[in-house]
């Protein structure tokens, strides 16, 4: 009998129809496709997710997150109505109330507050990815307190990137992964923009280019470098200064792109008095340098000059000198050599000079040309581009230390040494960017009763001036951002938003409105201080914080905290909008955004928080929102997307503008946008000329694009800032010059930390005596925030997390894998399961950050693993730092943008007994009640055949 060869059907029938839109399972926002069946009763629901091979970001590949969104639209801790708090706060008892019951309750807390005393609502979001649009309705609520995820993230890496160069690292720019040869990574988060960095690196290591990561723990992307670099946390900013100093000494920097295209030679005041240290500038305020063909004072950027490095300037005997004379003064002294700052670093002094070697080799010795003629802002063509292939690449790693600002920017000073930037193989822009702070609004707190507030919440400062104090001194904001406790603190401080609203510290409020922030968990420092002060009353029996508001999609830790619940929908459910005017999609090559559109209608009663937010604001006649004559402008999120103007032909998409949908960047509103964005995968694009490809800031074809395009109104180049004038700005103000003075025990701190050129300084500022571990978390690629331990499919990869501890420090505590640990900071104390891990910095401990749960939460079973053995150091952060004797408790923060120290934690472990209460991890809060429950011990979920 011969063989029977099984009949298989090589291309089952997938799904009946393909929708096209955007993943929300990371900020990657990859396009994708959904694959619809229709299920027994003829509804189309949810089959599959792969990748749209035509999306710009991702270009078909998706990984297990976006593939596992799927299981977050089949959620069982999904919210499933609004809820009316019943019990006592934390008790998670509710009652599901009607949309119209909720929106009611809403207005009747806020109505009061516009009328009165707008400042009394504290309005912070998490990862919303809509700021533009919430801070709009903010400021058009009036409260002057609002800001979103980025204070407790990365405002180092962005404030630093901008205040330097105009753009920073992932959205605001990108390595040329077509040209690099050398990449280099600095504390990458594996969880963000995970998609577009692992195909750059596939692309680059095909060609034969080196990737060095620099990060104390080797996994994920540091996994699959040629050379990793285990660095002492907190000490980046150390090891990068290190490297200028070998670069400078060398001679390996680039001279001719300092001179054109950065502030190096603009002329420094030397005279003593307010203006010392400032640029000396001419009637016009531009800065002024020495033109080396003519020996004259003259702009910056006047045509023709070409700006000399080396020359001075003397005025009634007083030399005034160049910026790059400052630097190489401070940069080539043995402070920064190797030999004085390896042993801090974690590494050896000839592995930092072998680093600085292979760096200045590529940039220099490996350099080319591309044949692309381009004009400068000062009217010289050029018939070349440059190319220097090394390119760098950062995120919260390096941000999340009190010395994260310093550090990012003396990252981009590096890169601007090397002429990296914006040049073939190097970094590069990434639409809307570059954009100086100048471009950048400035802060505003001016509050007026039952009007909106002067001006957007948050932007950059330029000195004292622009600080949002009120004339007693005392912060304008609840979390004290922009005050001389954190001046630069572009994003605000959303982790003091609490314990400041708690403390009625700098004044009380009346309500705490958030979004998708999971403050009594996973975001919050100081874990069970911040539930205490969520739950704690006064005197008079009444909560210190009067009233919370709170919208998720799902049943998170925070949910049992708050007094209303206005559930969201899920991604695939509702309109989003990945906006220019936000956090766009846009490649180097190319300015692109993108939407969401619901592929399914919510199977429960709720709603986008976005749509919520226009309802309120209809109810409450917010300007901005209704007509003259109180009717609504929009009737949902979809409505504002489509009809809204930010001024007018500039809206929050970019694409199929005009009344038929022709124009691009501006034109007039388009009833049809949406439906020609979903024609076109969700997304749309618009190219750069190639003669605008590199040298933005400075590309004049590029310029004019972005004029066009509606990113500027006017050309707007500019000079890198290797030294920045707004910092000078506050260190003379500490020196006590200038109208706006810090008080006394600030007036220190403000000098030593606020440098106009890239500094170290070290971070042990806990009091930190027999702490001498760092502790760090991070997260993994599979996770997103929260959200992944609660999904069906991620679960499965990571549903618990041990405590790595690298092999020195196991043999020191004698401990072994499955072993119990308890570790102490001077704040708190876990017990948790270690496990070895060889390739790990060796003073150095961490874990996965999101996958310890509450019981109770996101519809697991109380004896889930992510609620056992899962756990969290958060418990051992405070979000503020020990008592110094001074009467004081500083924030754990930058003090320059007030980010969230998370990684300076130090800590002490010592072998314990496994808990004895079935070996759970330690500490183990007791079960809170789910409003929706628990999920079915097997979730089994298929569409039609």
């Amino acid at each position: 009998m011969t063989f029977q060869q099984p009949k298989i059907d090589t291309s089952p029938k997938v799904s009946d129809e393909i929708r096209k839109t955007t993943c929300y399972m990371c900020a990657c926002r990859c396009g994708i496709n959904v694959h619809m069946k229709t299920d027994e009763n003829g509804e189309k629901k949810v089959a599959y997710i792969e990748g749209n091979r035509d999306h710009p970001v991702n270009k078909g590949v998706l990984c297990a997150k976006g593939s596992a969104g799927i299981m977050q639209v089949n959620a069982p801790s999904r919210l499933r109505a609004p809820l009316k708090r019943v019990g006592p706060r934390g008790s998670g008892e509710f009652e599901e109330i009607s949309w119209d019951e909720a929106l009611d309750i809403a207005v009747g807390l806020l109505k009061p507050i516009r009328e009165k005393n707008p400042e009394k609502l504290a309005f912070f979001t998490g990862r919303d990815q809509s700021q533009s649009f919430t801070g709009f309705w903010a400021q058009n609520f009036g409260t002057p307190n609002f800001a979103a995820h980025g204070g407790f993230c990365s405002v180092n890496m962005a404030a630093g990137g901008i205040y330097t160069m105009g753009g920073a690292f992932w959205e605001f720019g990108q390595p040329d992964w077509d040209h690099t040869k050398l990449f280099m990574l600095f504390g990458v988060a594996e969880d963000h923009d995970s998609n577009p960095i692992k195909m750059g690196i596939g692309k680059i290591k095909a060609r034969g280019a080196r990737v060095i990561g620099v990060n104390p723990i080797r996994s994920g992307y540091n996994a699959v470098a040629d050379d990793w670099v285990g660095i002492t946390p907190g000490t980046d900013g150390l090891f990068i200064l290190s490297i200028v100093h070998v670069l400078m000494k060398a001679g390996k920097i680039d001279l001719d792109y300092l001179s054109r295209y950065t502030n190096a030679p603009v002329l420094v005041d030397a005279s003593e008095g307010p203006t010392k240290g400032l640029f000396l500038r001419d009637s016009d305020g531009k800065p002024l340098v020495k033109d080396r063909n003519t020996g004259e004072l003259t702009a910056f950027d006047k045509p023709g000059v070409r700006p000399d490095l080396s020359a001075t300037h003397e005025v009634d005997g007083v030399t005034h000198r160049p910026v790059f004379h400052l630097m190489a003064e401070r940069y080539l002294s043995d402070e920064y050599a190797p030999e004085a700052v390896a042993e801090r670093c974690g590494l050896t002094a000839k592995r930092i000079r072998n680093i600085a070697a292979e760096i200045a080799r590529v940039a220099f010795d490996e350099a080319f040309e591309l044949d692309q003629e381009w004009t400068d802002f000062r009217g010289e063509t050029h018939s070349k581009m440059i190319g220097r292939p090394v390119s760098f690449h950062s995120m919260r790693g390096v941000s999340a230390h009190a010395n994260g600002f310093q550090t990012c920017r003396a990252l981009h000073v590096l890169q601007i040494l090397l002429g990296t930037v914006e040049v073939p193989g190097g970094f590069r822009f990434k639409p809307p960017y570059p954009k100086p702070p100048e471009a950048h609004p400035k802060p505003h707190g001016k509050v007026t009763c039952n009007a909106p507030l002067d001006g957007p919440h948050l932007g950059f400062v330029h000195g004292p001036e622009d600080l949002m104090l009120k004339d007693d001194g005392s912060p304008i904001r609840i979390d004290k951002a922009f005050t001389w406790e954190n001046p630069m603190s572009s994003h605000g401080l959303m982790h003091m938003v609490i314990s400041n609203a708690h403390a009625g510290n700098p004044y009380k409020i009346d309500t705490l409105f958030m979004y998708m922030a999971n403050m009594s968990w996973n975001s919050s420092m100081n874990t069970r201080g911040v539930i205490d002060m969520l739950t704690d009353k006064d005197e008079n029996g009444d909560y210190k914080i009067p009233n919370i508001i709170y919208s998720d999609a799902y049943s998170s830790e925070m949910v049992a905290y708050a007094d209303l619940i206005l559930p969201d929908t899920t991604y695939l459910e509702r309109h989003d909008c990945i906006s220019l005017l936000d956090r766009p999609i846009c490649e180097a090559d190319g300015a692109a955004d993108a939407i969401r559109w619901p592929v399914i209608e919510p199977d429960r009663e709720v709603r986008g928080f976005q749509s919520t937010l226009v309802h309120l604001a209809n109810r409450l006649g917010m300007p901005g929102f209704v007509n003259e004559d109180g009717s609504a402008k929009y009737e949902d999120y979809a409505d504002y997307i489509v009809n809204h103007e930010r001024k007018p032909g500039i809206g929050p998409l970019a694409g199929f503008r005009g009344t038929d949908g022709s124009k691009v960047g501006r034109g007039e509103v388009n009833p049809n946008q949406i439906d020609q964005y979903i024609e076109n995968g969700g997304f749309f694009v618009s190219h750069i000329p190639e003669e605008a490809s590199y040298y933005k800031p400075w590309n004049m074809a590029y310029q004019n694009w972005a004029v066009d395009m509606g990113l500027f109104d006017a050309p707007t180049p500019y000079l890198f800032q290797l030294y920045s004038e707004p910092m000078r700005k506050f260190q003379l103000a500490a020196e006590g010059h200038g109208e706006r003075q810090p008080p006394e025990h600030l007036r220190e701190r403000v000098q030593e930390t606020m440098d106009p050129m890239p500094i170290w300084y070290e971070t042990d500022q806990h009091g930190n005596d027999g702490f001498t571990i760092n502790a760090l978390t991070q997260r993994p690629m599979a996770m997103y925030h929260s959200w992944g331990t609660q999904n069906a499919w991620l679960r499965q990869l990571h549903g618990r997390n041990p405590l790595y501890v690298p092999t020195k420090l196991m043999r020191e505590n004698g401990l072994k894998d499955g072993d119990w640990a308890k570790v102490t900071s001077p704040h708190g104390e876990i017990t948790v399961p270690v496990m070895e891990m060889a390739a790990l910095n060796d003073n150095t401990v961490w874990t996965w950050n999101a996958i310890g749960k509450r019981k109770g939460a996101w519809a697991l079973e109380e004896d889930a693993p992510e609620a056992t053995k899962g756990f969290l150091l958060n418990h051992l952060i405070h979000e503020l730092l020990p008592a110094k004797g001074d009467g004081l408790r500083w924030a754990n923060s930058d003090p320059i943008t007030g980010q969230a120290a998370w990684f300076d934690l130090k800590v002490k472990m010592e072998k314990a007994a496994a808990p004895a209460d079935l070996a759970e991890s330690q500490p183990a809060l007791p079960p809170i009640k789910s409003p929706v429950g628990t999920g079915p011990k097997d979730l089994e979920w298929k569409v039609g055949k």
